[in-house]
Order: structure tokens, then sequence, then C-alpha cells
């Protein structure tokens, strides 16, 4: 092996290790199998929302009303979410989620699921 390559090699490998670990914060809770069957009989207007192992929980300040219709923020852009995107029925997890697509490069909700906000 060259050292260039080498050398390149270890930079990447520290700046990987450097980087914080962003990313989803995943709504299934994998410690309450008991909702397993309830995360796989999720879906809306679009459709099965899946097993809710790609959904993601929903912090209360990146969601709300407005003008009647709810909005989400996903990776920071504030999203109407459609009617028929809207989960409808007891959210047995409690808190927000959604279950996110991408269009033109933009996040779009699937399935939202609102929770009880405070």
């Amino acid at each position: 092996m060259d050292k260039p390559f080498l050398r390149a090699t270890l930079v990447l490998f520290t700046a990987l290790l450097a980087m914080p670990a962003f990313g989803p914060a995943l709504a299934h809770d994998h410690q309450h199998p008991e909702l397993n069957g309830w995360y796989e009989s999720l879906q809306s207007g679009k459709g099965p929302c899946c097993d809710g192992s790609d959904a993601r929980r929903v912090d209360d300040a990146d969601w709300d009303t407005k003008d009647g219709h709810y909005r989400v923020r996903l990776e920071g852009e504030w999203v109407d979410v459609p009617e028929d995107a809207v989960v409808t029925g007891p959210n047995r997890a409690g808190r927000t989620m959604v279950w996110p697509y991408y269009l033109d490069g933009h996040p779009r909700p699937r399935c939202f699921m609102p929770g009880s906000m405070g």
C-alpha cells in the first residue's frame, strides 16, 4: 500500500470518528415489543406506514397546527401534512411520529401521527 493512499484513508477514518452521531430518532421502541403489531397495522390514506422502523419521533417544538392543518419540521423545513397522511386512531406510543419520503430532494410526510403536546 502506498503512503498517499494510507494517509488519505487515515484522514478519512479520523474525520468520520470526529463527526457527531446525528440522525433521525427512530420512533419504534424496541423495548416495547408488545407494540410491534400495532406499528405494523398503522396506515394513512397514502397506504401502510410500515412497521415503525423508518418512523421519526417528532419533538413538540417541531410540529403544530396552522389553519386547522398539521405542520411538521423535517430536516429544518416546515412541511404541511396532507389530510390523507394523517393516521387516525389512538396513538399507543404517545409521542408524535412521522414517516417521511422524499420528493425532488425535499422531505414529505407519508404518514403523520400526532401525539399529546406537553
